[in-house]
């Protein structure tokens, strides 16, 4: 059976969210042994050097022009904000309460494509983010024990939302025109200079010391959430349509916080049951929704 391609498109954004779910957890895990400046920036310089050797061993043309700018653009989202702000917030914030920032990025995401990528979904679709993003934040908060008092690990959180967003909007669109993997490893490859200036710094001020599990869980964050993962993930922002792709990422929340549960032993209730149905059905529901505009009548 021969996929369509809004069908292809949806499976590759699932196995990267699959891949990008262990994120918060494995940094909560690496922030045990390892200076958030050094993971942050650290993850970055092993994707990049894999990004070199993928360009390099497969002869990529380079970029073009105005590309260069819109690379710069992905790379200050996802290869250096989203990487650096949640690494500092989860010093603080536990994996589940980390989880908002991944509740929140569909939603921004969405939005971020309709304006750059001129996108025009239809108003159910908006209502029906709208509701899965409320879900996922009120699950995710409802896991870190109440909405609380906004402090410096939340504004951070919604920095990295605001980054993310941006990052994928834009590399969703450049991935139509340089590839998926092409677009990601160029991002990688133009930060390079500050992230591994960044990571020389964090060595001086604090030499790396960690446990096995910590190096592994720091190995995971370079290798595959800022490396493969973003194959698939662009992958199918690229095929689109990038507004309704991006939603199937409400089910990354639920993902991480079972992973949180299993893998650093964070309490999981009838909340965690609850509310994961809550934001899979929100997406099942989302990812559905026509974004093709209505065929004009004729006159």
């Amino acid at each position: 059976m021969v996929l369509s391609r809004p069908a292809t498109g949806l499976w590759w954004g699932l196995l990267g969210v699959a891949a990008f779910s262990f994120t918060v957890p494995f940094t909560r895990v690496a922030v045990g042994g390892l200076s958030p400046l050094f993971i942050g920036s650290g993850r970055a310089v092993v994707a990049a050097i894999l990004a070199a050797f993928a360009l390099l061993l497969t002869r990529q043309r380079l970029p073009r022009g105005r590309q260069w700018a819109r690379l710069a653009v992905v790379a200050a989202g996802i290869v250096v904000g989203f990487p650096l702000l949640t690494s500092f917030a989860l010093t603080t914030a536990p994996a589940s309460h980390g989880a908002v920032v991944i509740a929140l990025l569909p939603a921004a995401t969405a939005s971020a494509a309709v304006l750059r990528g001129r996108e025009h979904p239809p108003a159910v679709f908006w209502l029906v983010t709208a509701v899965g993003a409320v879900a996922a934040i009120v699950f995710a908060f409802a896991q870190s024990g109440g909405l609380g008092q906004l402090n410096w690990a939340d504004v951070l959180l919604l920095g990295a939302v605001v980054a993310a967003a941006i990052g994928y909007a834009e590399g969703g669109l450049l991935a139509r025109e340089l590839g998926a993997w092409q677009t990601v490893s160029w991002a990688l490859v133009l930060a390079l200079p500050l992230m591994a200036g960044l990571a020389a710094l964090s060595m001086a001020q604090q030499p790396p010391s960690a446990s096995p599990g910590q190096w592994a869980a720091f190995a995971y964050l370079g290798v595959v959430s800022m490396f493969f993962g973003f194959f698939a993930w662009y992958r199918g922002l690229a095929i689109g349509p990038m507004a309704k792709v991006s939603q199937v990422q409400l089910i990354q929340p639920v993902l991480s916080i079972c992973w949180a549960g299993l893998l650093l032993g964070e309490s999981l209730g009838w909340t965690t049951i609850a509310g994961g149905l809550a934001v899979i059905v929100c997406a099942g529901v989302a990812v559905r929704v026509r974004l093709n505009p209505r065929p004009e009548q004729n006159r």
